[in-house]
């Protein structure tokens, strides 16, 4: 069986993968190997692996840019995305345009203030509404990002190795916002963080390798063995 299923929104944003496997076209190689996992809980969930090892794959065909070759993918989630260079996605001159371009409702300008607002003070930017892109840093670039994903609407943020390219202060900053969000029991927000530095491991709810195309057992921070 192949598919994507992409089933209604319930409270907690869900993900499972059936026997999926995926192959580029004219391409015997397997890039994903008959993998089977689920993130059925609120929280930071991680994924550490070599380069190749299939974890970019396994986001694209998360967020459904790409389709399994077999297999079956649940979704119940609305997907946001953060890369690794911000610069890749802010498309607009200020934090503010950048954030309208986000919005997906049509509100009033007094509702639209008030979310940008909101959306701002989580990811810890209150008052860069008018700030010009050219001047955050990379840090603000990568927050202002998240603010995009929350403004949005999203409940499950799908992150590329988010801190690859920021000094260990902005590392911090971004591993604080995410876990606040994702601890916040009245609105159920899930990330899937994605990265190479093993430090970060200890601020998972769940963490698995991806090795071989394929994803280990979740496991806690402090029984995970990178292999």
């Amino acid at each position: 069986m192949i598919g994507i299923d992409n089933t209604s929104l319930d409270q907690v944003p869900k993900v499972t993968f059936q026997n999926v496997s995926f192959s580029w076209p004219g391409k015997k190689q397997l890039v994903i190997n008959n993998c089977s996992f689920s993130i059925n809980k609120q929280g930071l969930w991680m994924i550490v692996g070599k380069n190749g090892s299939g974890k970019s794959s396994l986001l694209k065909l998360i967020t459904g840019l790409l389709k399994p070759s077999n297999g079956v993918i649940n979704n119940s989630a609305n997907f946001g995305m953060v890369f690794q260079n911000p610069d890749h996605q802010i498309l607009m001159p200020n934090c503010r345009s950048e954030l309208l371009l986000n919005i997906n409702q049509k509100l009033s300008r007094k509702e639209i203030t008030n979310k940008i607002d909101i959306a701002l003070k989580k990811v810890g930017l209150t008052g860069f509404d008018k700030r010009p892109i050219h001047t955050l840093s990379g840090g603000q670039k990568q927050r202002l990002t998240i603010a995009c994903c929350l403004i949005g609407d999203k409940n499950f943020i799908l992150m590329d190795e988010p801190t690859a390219l920021l000094d260990s202060s902005s590392q911090l900053k971004i591993l604080k916002i995410i876990r606040d969000l994702t601890n916040n029991k009245k609105n159920p927000f899930t990330v899937l963080w994605i990265t190479h530095r093993l430090e970060e491991l200890i601020y998972a709810d769940a963490v698995a390798e991806m090795k071989n195309g394929n994803l280990s057992d979740w496991q806690k921070p402090l029984n995970f063995q990178y292999n």
